[in-house]
């Protein structure tokens, strides 16, 4: 077997496959898969919509949400077709909606980002497994997962600036948390590309590993997931979620009603 081949996902039967996104879950984790290789996952709007469909079909006892590129790249963006006059078959083209109203643009990506949200629920812990290229939106979608455990050939690099455009699809605020203003303005401003060296330096990335270790390691981080109480995971979510948004004082009055909610609970008094 081959380093490529060993990243291939176990059979399992989807609860969907259709438009470049297969679902599978396997108790209490599901495997979201970008799966069309031949174009190196590349994304375009019915790829966002199956991702917005993916997580509202996620059942209540999943707690784990692990998401992987089929083949040698996790993603390598957005699908060049959108800028094409024509557009996607039934879709409207990037230019065609920079003609709509303001309210119909914002709606449109706003739908967009959908695809993306869903993955920071505070009732799943999100693990994005990223090999190769990972560009533009499919570094957002790395960014979207609360964790990042990267193979050592990753390449990470927002080239949304070089199109004229922005990083739309809620990678900006992340990658910000991680990295620190300076260098997320470098990264985007330049597209060049990060490194697995670099991405664990710098917080992008949790754990790296060697390609063809890359199921087993996120498997393991999945299992230690699991390990936890589930309700005293979502709590301690929540908390840290929320941490960037309060002061110190703000941060101690909610750790105490949390730890309030969580002790009531395992003396059986939570209502």
């Amino acid at each position: 077997m081959t380093s490529r081949e060993s990243v291939r996902e176990p059979v399992r039967e989807p609860v969907f496959d259709k438009d470049g996104v297969r679902l599978t879950i396997e108790d209490a984790v599901a495997t979201v898969t970008l799966a069309n290789p031949a174009k190196r996952n590349a994304q375009s709007p019915a790829l966002w919509r199956a991702l917005t469909e993916a997580g509202r079909s996620l059942p209540g006892s999943v707690r784990v949400v692990v998401l992987r590129g089929e083949g040698k790249s996790f993603s390598a963006g957005l699908d060049r077709q959108a800028f094409t006059p024509e557009g996607f078959d039934g879709e409207p083209s990037f230019l065609d909606l920079a003609r709509e109203s303001d309210q119909d643009l914002d709606a449109a990506i706003a739908a967009y980002q959908e695809g993306f949200v869903w993955l920071r629920r505070p009732d799943i812990v999100s693990i994005a497994a990223v090999q190769g290229h990972a560009i533009g939106a499919g570094f957002q979608l790395a960014l979207a997962c609360d964790l990042r455990v990267v193979a050592s050939d990753v390449q990470f690099a927002m080239r949304e600036t070089s199109l004229g455009l922005v990083p739309d699809l809620t990678g900006t605020h992340p990658l910000v948390g991680l990295v620190g203003y300076a260098r997320a303005l470098e990264i985007c401003a330049t597209g060049r590309f990060v490194g697995a060296e670099e991405a664990e330096r710098t917080g992008l990335a949790n754990l790296v590993v060697p390609i063809d270790e890359l199921d087993a390691a996120v498997s393991d981080l999945a299992g230690a997931l699991l390990a936890a109480p589930r309700d005293a995971l979502i709590e301690t979510k929540a908390l840290l979620q929320g941490a960037a948004g309060r002061t110190f004082e703000a941060q101690r009055v909610a750790e105490r009603a949390a730890q309030a909610r969580r002790l009531r609970d395992l003396a059986g008094l939570d209502e």
